[in-house]
């Protein structure tokens, strides 16, 4: 007999965490990586929110009003990459800082940044680098909010925004040689 999935996946975690210094919704195909994710952030005091795919991620986002969005790059359904190209072109969602947490290759960075993609951290990752990544996106979000209540653009940040993660084997920057 085989098993088979007979129910829509849903939002697979989501808890109001009193007093949390920032929401993230962390969006991954794998159970295990979203858990280990959302471990670390809730020790560090936020809200976690997470979505098994883009999809999911997309049925969410306006909901859920993250701070932050990590996304896994290949999930059924909606992949990370169009995940972030379709956030980037919504002018709800546009100015939520992204980061790719995956196994990128340097054609996947490229589209990345391309899109929009604030920050990339490779996995296999340290969870003081997620945490670090994170904290830094939230900076740059409160960076973004500013901007647009002084009547700046809210969309991708030009410079300042590129925290690209290149040490854990996913460079930012243009290919070498």
């Amino acid at each position: 007999m085989v098993k088979t999935r007979t129910r829509r996946p849903g939002p697979t975690y989501s808890r109001v965490v009193p007093g949390a210094s920032g929401r993230v919704l962390v969006v991954d195909d794998n159970k295990v990586i979203r858990q280990l994710i959302r471990v670390n952030l809730e020790l560090e005091g936020l809200e976690v929110v997470t979505a098994a795919d883009g999809v999911e991620c997309l049925d969410v986002v306006l909901d859920v009003q993250p701070d932050v969005v990590t996304l896994d790059v290949v999930m059924p359904r909606l992949d990370g990459l169009r995940t972030a190209a379709l956030l980037r072109a919504d002018p709800r969602t546009r100015h939520l800082p992204l980061a790719i947490v995956s196994a990128c290759t340097q054609r996947e960075v490229e589209s990345g940044l391309d899109v929009g993609v604030d920050a990339f951290l490779a996995k296999p990752f340290e969870p003081s680098e997620l945490v670090r990544t994170v904290q830094e996106l939230m900076q740059l979000m409160q960076v973004r909010s500013e901007a647009a209540s002084g009547g700046g653009d809210t969309g991708r940040g030009s410079g300042a925004g590129g925290l690209a993660r290149g040490e854990a084997g996913a460079p930012a920057g243009p290919p070498q040689g």
